[in-house]
């Protein structure tokens, strides 16, 4: 149990946010705004989201699943629909670009 004044951990306000705008599509520049990190803190907030994930699902019993649009390749479109953890590229295979779009996240009800 927290005492008054102590601060949350990444993890926790990840999960707040998560729960506080379910059913509504998040960045992860929006998220990494959202904590007052620097936008080069983004693999540290990946890896937390990770977590977080599994998280939602144990407390709701799987009711809530935390879903991924996956990274695009904002050159030639290509997907990256084969991630089992949410990370951001850091070249597409195909034609090389950096250019990728970062993922979307959206905490929804299990169908």
């Amino acid at each position: 149990m927290k005492k008054l004044g102590e601060e949350s951990t990444t993890r926790e306000k990840i999960l707040t946010f998560f729960l506080e705008n379910k059913d509504r599509e998040i960045s992860l520049y929006e998220l990494t705004t959202h904590l007052g990190l620097k936008p080069s803190d983004y693999k540290r907030v990946l890896d937390d989201i990770n977590h977080v994930a599994k998280t939602i699902y144990r407390k709701t019993n799987g009711r809530l699943v935390l879903l991924m649009q996956p990274p695009i390749c904002k050159n030639c479109g290509y997907v990256f629909k084969d991630m089992e953890k949410a990370r951001l590229p850091s070249k597409c295979p195909v034609c090389r670009s950096e250019r990728i779009s970062p993922p979307i996240f959206l905490l929804t009800e299990k169908a």
